[in-house]
């Protein structure tokens, strides 16, 4: 019996939520499964994977072949690189203890590599949320100016009306005192 680590699809329709899971080759892609590892969530940025790692060290050392996808999954994870470790442990290249260091290392790198990238991504969210905001004071000022030059030329317009007719009204009235 062929067994395989892969992927089982749950969720909604274009919201595509991961089971890993352990499966006989054969059975249907959503179908029967002997174990359910953990879940993977591509709608995250970056991707959420929650593998069970020491169980899905024992499926790879019993034999079980992940898929392309799983694979890099697990070598996201590490999990790879502890069979790796594991099988040198075993031919006698190297300790336990210096596979656990090498393992050690290797994971605080990864994990400083990881949250750089998310802050990174949450420094570049904010940033055009302050372009978005500074965009649109810019805005709001500039249709403050048109509002108020529009302001300005309708007080200028009716001044400009006000001023002939004032200029007329007294040399009208010069006019017919002479006249009388």
């Amino acid at each position: 019996m062929a067994v395989k680590i892969r992927l089982a699809r749950r969720g909604r329709k274009k919201l595509a939520i991961y089971d890993v899971v352990v499966a006989d080759a054969r059975a249907p892609r959503d179908g029967r499964f002997i174990e359910k590892l953990g879940t993977y969530n591509p709608n995250t940025n970056p991707a959420s994977i929650t593998i069970n790692n020491e169980r899905a060290l024992t499926w790879l050392m019993n034999g079980a072949q992940p898929t392309d996808t799983v694979r890099a999954m697990l070598s996201y994870r590490g999990v790879l690189l502890k069979k790796h470790l594991q099988i040198g442990v075993m031919k006698g290249a190297i300790t336990q203890e210096q596979a656990d260091a090498k393992f050690e290392a290797w994971k605080s790198g990864k994990d400083a590599a990881i949250g750089g990238k998310v802050e990174s991504l949450s420094k570049a969210k904010a940033d055009a949320r302050q372009k978005a905001l500074e965009a649109e004071a810019a805005k709001n000022q500039a249709r403050l100016d048109a509002i108020k030059a529009r302001e300005e030329e309708a007080k200028a317009a009716a001044a400009a009306e006000a001023a002939p007719a004032a200029e007329e009204a007294p040399a009208a009235e010069g006019e017919e005192e002479t006249q009388a």
